[in-house]
Order: C-alpha cells, then sequence, then structure tokens
C-alpha cells in the first residue's frame, strides 16, 4: 500500500475564479513575486521530503495553472521518482496544458467543480468558463491523467441539490467524484459579502450527502484499500463516490500531510496559523536537503500531537495553502 504522507505544493496563491466560499470578488493581498519560492527551491524541498519519507506530491494553488511554467516544476518532481505525482485545479486551462504536464512527468489530475449548472457556476465562481472545465477533463482524460477526479464542494442551499447529477457525470465520464464538507476558509469571514460569517445553517454534513446519492442509486459499496482522506465507495454500475468529511468526522489523528505554501511558510495543517518559514532557511541560512529533512521530520513527529482547536473559532486562507 502506498505511504499516507504527502507533501502539498501551493505554487501560488493567484487564482482566475472567485468562488464565494474562498476568495472575495475584491481579491486578496498576493505574495510578491520575489517571495514565491522558486521552483529550484520546490525541488529542494521535495528532495528533502523523500528523504524524509514523503512518497507523494500534490501540485496546488491558488490555481496552479497561473503559474508560468509549472511543465519545468512537475519535471524536476517526477525526476525524483515519487510514488504519486497529482495537480489540483480549477481545469479553466487544462485543455492547453495536459499533454504538456503529461510529457513532464505528471500523473493524475483533480478538478474542482461545485456545480454542472452554467448560470450557476458564474454565481459560485463570478466568472464565466465551464465549457472550458469539460474541455480540460476531456484533455486529461486524452492525454492518460488519470485516474481522474472531481472535488465538489456541498453548500446548502447553493448546490446541495445536485449529489445525484454528479454521481451520474461520473457515472458517464468515468470519473471518481469525491463531496466535501464545506469548512470554515477564509471566504466565509465577513469580507466576503455573499456567505458572511461562518453559518453553519451551509452546511452538509458528508453523512446527509451519502444518504441523498443512496435514495437514487441504493446501497454504496466501500471500496477498501484506498489511501488518502476521502472514505471512497462503489454504485452498483461501478462508479465510485467519495466523501471527504473533515467537519463531521474530523481525520486529524490519522492524517500525515505537510502543506508548503507559496510563500515558502511549511505549515501542519490547512488552519495551522504559524508554520515554519522555509524560505528563510533556505534564502537565509543556505540550508540544503539534509537540514530541510530534518525539519520535515520534526513536524511529521508534531503532527501526531497536532489539535486544530474549535472549528467555530478557526479560519484558513484556503487560497495559500491549498484545499
Amino acid at each position: 500500500m502506498k505511504s499516507s504522507k504527502v507533501l502539498r505544493i501551493s505554487v501560488t496563491d493567484r487564482c482566475d475564479l472567485r468562488c464565494i466560499y474562498c476568495m472575495p470578488e475584491s481579491g486578496v493581498p498576493l505574495v510578491a513575486p520575489a517571495d514565491l519560492l522558486t521552483y529550484e527551491e520546490i525541488e529542494t524541498v521535495a528532495r528533502a521530503a523523500l528523504a524524509a519519507g514523503i512518497r507523494r506530491f500534490r501540485v496546488t494553488g491558488g490555481e496552479p495553472l497561473v503559474r508560468r511554467g509549472l511543465e519545468s516544476l512537475v519535471e524536476k518532481l517526477a525526476r525524483l521518482g515519487p510514488d504519486d505525482l497529482a495537480l489540483t485545479t480549477n481545469g479553466l486551462n487544462l485543455a492547453r496544458h495536459a499533454s504538456a504536464l503529461k510529457a513532464a512527468g505528471l500523473g493524475r489530475v483533480t478538478v474542482s467543480l461545485d456545480t454542472l449548472r452554467k448560470e450557476r457556476f458564474e454565481t459560485i465562481t463570478r466568472r464565466t468558463g465551464i465549457e472550458r472545465i469539460f474541455e480540460g477533463l476531456d484533455a486529461a482524460r486524452e492525454a492518460g491523467l488519470v485516474p481522474l477526479k472531481v472535488n465538489t464542494v456541498v453548500i446548502r442551499g447553493v448546490n446541495d441539490d445536485e449529489p445525484p447529477d454528479f454521481v451520474r457525470f461520473g457515472e458517464r465520464e468515468g470519473i471518481e467524484v469525491r463531496f466535501i464538507e464545506l469548512m470554515p476558509t477564509s471566504g466565509l469571514s465577513p469580507e466576503c459579502k455573499e456567505l458572511g460569517a461562518w453559518r453553519p445553517a451551509l452546511f452538509v454534513k458528508g453523512g446527509e450527502v451519502r444518504a441523498r446519492v443512496e435514495e437514487v442509486f441504493g446501497p454504496l459499496e466501500p471500496v477498501s484499500g484506498t489511501d488518502g482522506v476521502a472514505e471512497v465507495f462503489r454504485t452498483k454500475s461501478g462508479a465510485r463516490v467519495g466523501f471527504i468529511t473533515p467537519v463531521s468526522e474530523p481525520f486529524c489523528a490519522g492524517c500525515e500531510r505537510l502543506r508548503l505554501g507559496p510563500d515558502g511558510r511549511l505549515k501542519l495543517c490547512l488552519f495551522d496559523k504559524g508554520g515554519l518559514d522555509i524560505r528563510r532557511v533556505l534564502r537565509e541560512e543556505k540550508a540544503g536537503p539534509a537540514e530541510i529533512e530534518t525539519l520535515l521530520r520534526t513536524a511529521l513527529g508534531t503532527k501526531t500531537t497536532w489539535d486544530r482547536g474549535d472549528l467555530e473559532g478557526l479560519q484558513s486562507d484556503m487560497f495559500k495553502v491549498g484545499g
């Protein structure tokens, strides 16, 4: 079985969407270009991660495909020989990058998509372009970036009527759909007027989503031997459906993810407010892979006793550290 240790690498905090639960319409203060980790610095951290026993990399954002030359980073990471190298994207620019990403060594892609309906997409993201996302999924499949996955955040009164449609979509397209519980991320703070402060009324438990799916498709059969945080099931037709439930069924105790922000700050969790300034260690202390490996091993050890705290009081800039 694959190691469950994962390094999520956020290469940018920029995004070409403005999803109502993630980022306010006006945007957010961004990391200065000079303060972004270079691809060479990310490669150094990734090399150290492998030595520390982390065998899986996820490239995230923001929206990673808005950062120039991402294929060169993928090539650097692929050359290190991880067990798994994946990209999470909103899919808007995937069609024109899919072939090059595959050629660079990317293994697979996960696309974030919260609705299958054009008008609703424009409401949720405040942007147009849902057709480009469907084209991106097709291009990823054709390029061999499989298994394809779609992540869907379910919000009551916004898109909570769509899970059966997504399951049918997954069946038809050969895509594993994973339903994710809404979390108190930055877009739910008062600066984002569309949803306002964290309101439990917006929250839909994963168990409720599963019940709705089973009403339509019958009992779901658990899929054993999967890794990651999703609980995965199979419909009678063979479609794979996952549920990620960080709020109703926290998986903190078994989580072995570390998150590297675009500014080089290493975090234990989406809700880690501090983190370790890897950029400073790299640039000022001239640390190499061995020194970074020690820091990563320490971080993984700290994870075993990590307590994210009371959910109601938490907030995260997800666009900085990846979903």
